[in-house]
């Protein structure tokens, strides 16, 4: 029941809308344009006067024709718009998402001029004033002007909408600019010329308006984001120009006026001129980065360190300037060809780099146009006054020579000649088997000389040795002749002694016998003259026989000593006082056993077996002697009588 109600009071409720819309429509002719809609209007016939019809060419009426209105209905209430006169489309507002750009494309409106190929700017509130446009001499075609981020009631039966992104250009890229629109580029130039005002080609119209040329630009653009109109410019993204630590960028500008050569009459190889003229800048680029415009400039980096190349098969350095270089050959005087490895070093002043650029265009022709063909004929020259022996055994000289005859060459390329490296020489094989098997023969005697010296001097260390192990026993002998000297001299003055003694006990021993001779004499005669006088002859003959037995006893005695002491004398007399001391020394040596010449003999004639033989012999005797020792304390021999005493 209560759904049956409410269908009776929507549905009248609807019917009287829908009657009241079509009322108004039909009858007032009320248009309600939406919020968010714009309302295009097309005009299906004027009711007064055939004057009212479009103008030849023309689409878009601005004032009352038939067909598109040029004015727009923007959001509201509108009246006197009857259906059967005019026909309203409903469409959404245009909306340039953040990050793009509108570009507009225009229906109707003046022709372009010719040879230009973009509608130029008019006050329009960015197209969305249709009338404006057309009354302001806005023209049909692609327009210089563009829409940003945002939302706009454009008139669409007169302009088309091209959404296209943003141009970004990216960290460490430079942004190449081709304008599509302009003046003709000037006679006898590839870019066009530098103008000012136009904020990065952002406004084209400015770009236009001060003279901008068409085709290759000479301004770059770095990193960001632009709102471009891509109809009127394009972009082409690069690296930024380089320089590394180490060089110098020499920059060749194709594009700007002629300019005057700075280097002076001394200098006639090109024209180096000052920076934005055409030629090449007598100012290099220190190491960094640089935006330049790779089809307007052009940058030869020239190392200022030490720059080395070589002249070697398969071996080349990090800058490739050399890789194209190999060995040089070159043939000898005595005709033998060989190979020669060459390493020359090389510098470039940075202020001289843009003369050896304006010189030759850049390194690799340096290298190519002078030091290979300097070099390669320095040493095939050199090499033909010589045989390889003598090119080999003089490698440092002719290394100097060539390192200044090289310095006095490149000294006029504006280039410095640090060093001149000879490398590995090869001479022909055979000729190196020859002169390695002189040189095996010749190391090999030097070999033999050194072995016969350190022989000669083994031999002389051993003896040596052999004599330091024998001073001991030298020592010794030295001190056993030394004592037996002193010994035979002791003998000596003993014997003179026991002669003086002798001589004095002989003359006593005679005094005292005769003394007895004579008391026994006395007492025999004091005693036979108690006898009778009968034997007193007796007794006196007795007496006289002792005497004289006595007497010659002592007499003899006396004579064996004194005839002793004059034998002493005599043969001192005779043989000198030094040669009977020596004469006694050696009696006294021979009756002592004392041993003067050692029992063993160590000589080095025989080599180490000599030696070692007399060391063993040493102490083979020491051994012997400390045995006779031992049973001489053992068995002591009675002690021998002094016959020359008895």
């Amino acid at each position: 029941m209560t759904n049956i109600s409410l269908l009776a009071w929507v549905i009248p409720v609807v019917i009287c809308i829908v009657l009241y819309k079509f009322v108004l429509r039909v009858f007032f002719g009320m248009v309600i344009v939406p919020e968010d809609k714009i309302g295009l209007v097309t005009k299906k016939f004027v009711i007064f006067g055939a004057d009212k019809a479009l103008p030849d060419g023309r689409i878009i009426a601005t004032k009352g024709e038939a067909g598109f209105q040029a004015q727009t209905l923007a959001p509201g209430l509108y009246w006197a718009m009857w259906f059967w006169q005019y026909k309203v489309d409903m469409v959404s507002f245009t909306i340039i998402p953040e990050g793009k750009v509108g570009l507009v494309l225009a229906k109707d409106g003046r022709e372009i001029p010719t040879g230009h190929i973009l509608a130029r700017r008019v006050d329009s509130d960015n197209f969305q004033d249709a009338m404006a446009f057309l009354n302001n001499g806005g023209q049909k075609g692609r327009q210089t002007a563009f829409i940003t981020t945002g939302s706009y009631r454009i008139n669409t039966y007169l302009f088309e909408i091209v959404i296209v992104d943003q141009v970004k250009i990216f960290e460490n890229m430079v942004g190449i600019v081709t304008a599509m629109d302009g003046e003709p580029i000037p006679l006898g130039q590839i870019a066009g010329k530098f103008v000012e005002g136009h904020n990065n080609f952002q406004d084209i119209d400015a770009f236009l308006g001060n003279g901008g040329n068409r085709g290759l630009q000479p301004q770059v653009m770095l990193a960001g984001s632009y709102y471009l109109n891509t109809w009127a410019v394009q972009i082409e993204q690069n690296p930024m120009t380089d320089v590394p630590i180490g060089y110098v960028g020499v920059v060749i500008s194709y594009i700007g006026e002629d300019g005057l050569d700075v280097t002076g009459e001394t200098f006639k190889h090109g024209n180096i001129v000052s920076k934005g003229q055409r030629g090449v800048w007598h100012e290099p680029l220190g190491p960094g980065k640089y935006a330049l415009n790779k089809y307007t400039t052009k940058l030869e980096a020239v190392p200022t360190t030490n720059l080395v190349l070589n002249w070697a098969n398969a071996r080349s350095e990090s800058h490739d300037l050399d890789k194209n270089l190999s060995t040089i050959t070159v043939r000898s005087k005595d005709g033998f060809p060989f190979n020669l490895d060459v390493a020359q070093i090389i510098h470039v002043p940075a202020n001289e780099a843009p003369k050896v650029i304006a010189r030759f265009g850049s390194m690799t022709n340096l290298v190519s146009q002078v030091l290979e063909p300097t070099i390669g004929n320095y040493f095939r020259n050199s090499a033909q006054d010589s045989d390889v022996i003598s090119f080999l055994s003089t490698r440092k000289e002719r290394q100097d020579s060539a390192k200044n005859h090289i310095r006095e060459v490149l000294d006029e390329y504006n280039v410095n000649a640090v060093d001149t490296l000879i490398g590995d020489i090869v001479p022909p094989e055979s000729l190196m088997k020859t002169l390695t098997d002189r040189k095996i023969a010749e190391e090999e005697q030097k070999t033999y000389q050194t072995q016969k010296m350190a022989q000669e001097q083994r031999q002389g260390v051993e003896k040596e040795t052999a004599i330091a192990d024998m001073q001991k026993e030298i020592v010794r002998a030295s001190q056993s002749v030394e004592i037996a000297q002193r010994t035979a001299d002791a003998a000596v003055k003993k014997a003179e002694g026991d002669a003086t003694s002798l001589k004095l006990n002989v003359n006593a021993e005679a005094e005292a016998t005769k003394m007895r001779a004579n008391a026994e004499a006395e007492a025999t005669k004091a005693r036979a003259g108690a006898q009778a006088e009968a034997t007193k002859l007796t007794a006196s003959a007795e007496a006289e026989r002792i005497s004289k037995t006595g007497l010659a006893e002592a007499e003899k005695i006396m004579a064996v000593g004194k005839s002793t002491a004059e034998a002493y004398q005599l043969q001192v007399s005779a043989m000198g006082g030094d040669n009977f001391t020596k004469y006694k020394i050696t009696e006294e040596i021979g009756k002592g056993n004392i041993k003067v010449i050692p029992d063993v003999l160590i000589s080095g004639n025989n080599g180490s077996e000599g030696s070692i033989s007399g060391l063993l012999g040493l102490k083979l005797m020491e051994m012997m002697d400390a045995n006779e020792a031992k049973n001489a304390k053992s068995n002591p021999k009675p002690p021998q009588r002094n016959k020359n005493a008895e």
